[in-house]
């Protein structure tokens, strides 16, 4: 009989039996002490788990007498190392299986199983429970309890995570999933009272959602306070996805410097992605009354996000602004392809420096056309030979035919 045909829950047995056989063939040794009989109860059957049913815990095997054994020891040897991986291999398809049906909404199924799980280790120490993933198993049978709507059983299931593992690297997200869980059962949870500030900003989120009426205030409150900077840069974000009043009047006042350069900076963002001539026009104010050079790009730069050319325009063509300033507004129009723009400006222009910007504005925009313009009526043979080597790297016709122009 093949060993690989023996059952599982036999092979201990047999082991036995087979040191029992090489024990009584041993020469010129002493006859050892009668050993105890080993009595392997039967595994019970076990449905809906395949492969590998649950198996009770086996009695330890005797130590074995020091002798010298005249048969191999290749089946006891293999009886050793099955026997323990038994039930390893039960807890890690119990907890797989488990994922795979949360996977496929079966959640039902797969608190069963992880229920399973979790009472193989009720009362046995924290360090084998946590490396046969109990605390994994008590996050996702919380997870599979809210997504039935059981909002009492999942926050007691990640209550009793937390009391039992304290240490255990499931416990962040446990405590997010527990405040998801407390706003799903329509308690309020407050994001001054999280210690942690993803937690905070997963609470103010919340809020937002079911009372805005009541976040808008807590998050102004946020930014004046003493929160970290990271937790503030997050209530400005809560602030931009808000349609409320309020919400918009507080992001335009960070905006307009009633914060730090940072956050004036995030919301200066904000509001050049979220459009509307009333966000223009606060932009353009906050541009007009600060001094902060940083502070300038920033909202040159969500004028190029808003595809704001004519306010850019305006800044490009300012002799009364900074170079840097105007060469980064020449630049932004670069990005949005306004060769008009470019062109008018090129034309008025004097500045060399600002004269090179606008050609490379040009180029990046990838008009050839203008450029080859641009070329035929420079003067100035230095701006001339820039422009050539632009044409020179683009792949267009109109490039292509001004250089065969320059070779007759």
């Amino acid at each position: 009989m093949s060993l690989s045909l023996v059952p599982h829950r036999s092979l201990i047995a047999f082991a036995v039996l087979t040191t029992s056989l090489a024990a009584s063939q041993v020469s010129a040794q002493p006859k050892p002490a009668p050993r105890p009989r080993v009595i392997v109860p039967p595994a019970p059957d076990v449905p809906g788990v395949p492969d590998f049913p649950d198996l009770p815990d086996l009695p330890d095997l005797p130590d074995l007498p020091d002798v010298s054994f005249a048969v191999p020891m290749e089946p006891f040897m293999i009886a050793q190392a099955i026997a323990p991986k038994v039930a390893v291999l039960t807890n890690n398809n119990l907890y797989q299986q488990a994922r795979d049906l949360i996977e496929n909404g079966q959640y039902d199924r797969a608190v069963l199983q992880l229920n399973r799980l979790i009472a193989q280790f009720d009362g046995k120490p924290v360090a084998d429970s946590t490396a046969n993933r109990v605390d994994a198993a008590f996050y996702w049978k919380a997870y599979a309890q809210s997504k039935q709507k059981n909002l009492a059983d999942a926050q007691a299931t990640l209550q009793e995570l937390q009391k039992k593992f304290a240490d255990s690297r499931w416990l962040k997200d446990a405590k997010a999933l527990e405040v998801e869980v407390r706003q799903a059962s329509g308690q309020a949870v407050s994001p001054d009272g999280q210690p942690d500030d993803d937690l905070k900003l997963l609470a103010l989120r919340g809020l937002m959602q079911s009372d805005p009426e009541r976040a808008v205030p807590m998050v102004e409150q946020i930014l004046s306070g003493n929160s970290s900077i990271k937790v503030k840069e997050n209530a400005l974000f809560v602030l931009s996805q808000s349609r409320s009043a309020r919400a918009h009047e507080i992001l335009g006042n960070v905006a307009k410097g009633g914060s730090n350069p940072d956050l004036q900076m995030k919301a200066i963002r904000y509001l050049g992605a979220m459009g509307g001539p009333d966000n223009a026009q606060i932009l353009d104010d906050a541009y007009r009354a600060t001094s902060d050079e940083a502070v300038k790009r920033a909202i040159i730069r969500s004028f190029m996000i808003r595809g704001d050319r004519t306010r850019l325009a305006g800044i490009a063509n300012d002799a009364n602004s900074a170079v840097p300033l105007r060469a980064e507004a020449i630049q932004q129009l670069g990005i949005l392809r306004a060769k008009d723009e470019l062109a008018r400006l090129y034309a008025r222009e004097t500045s060399p420096e600002l004269k090179q910007r606008i050609i490379q504005g040009l180029f990046i925009g990838g008009d050839a056309g203008k450029l080859v313009e641009l070329a035929r009526a420079e003067k100035d043979l230095d701006v001339k030979k820039d422009i050539v080597r632009k044409l020179s790297l683009m792949k267009s016709k109109e490039a292509t035919d001004y250089m065969l122009e320059l070779l007759k």
